[in-house]
């Protein structure tokens, strides 16, 4: 989508501090950290939200697989790390394309919110 920022992110056209990458996901550090380590990892194609179907159910396991490996990265694996998707303004989707948090660096508490 032409106005969406995740995807012009995806794209380079706007700049981030890549921490990974591949041909379907970009995982990049967040302008507004909630944590000392605060991750999104994107989609490369245009999602909205889980309320959107996905046709391609083996990327939300990549999602998954790949904030645990950006955790290990960043060395909060042992300590603890939280991983979240937020899906509509009320549960705190700001940005509607498809992203997963990964949050770590101190102590989370819970419930969270």
């Amino acid at each position: 989508m032409s106005t969406c920022i995740f995807c012009k992110i995806a794209t380079r056209e706007i700049p981030a501090k890549v921490v990974y990458e591949d041909d379907r996901v970009l995982a990049f550090e967040d302008t507004n950290p909630k944590a000392p380590v605060h991750v999104l990892i994107i989609p490369r194609r245009h999602i909205a939200s889980l309320n959107d179907p996905v046709d391609d159910p083996a990327l939300l396991g990549h999602l998954l697989a790949v904030g645990g490996q950006v955790a290990k990265e960043m060395k909060v694996d042992e300590t603890g790390f939280r991983i979240v998707i937020n899906t509509n303004a009320d549960a705190g989707q700001t940005v509607f394309h498809l992203h997963v948090h990964v949050l770590g660096g101190r102590v989370l508490g819970w419930p969270p919110g």
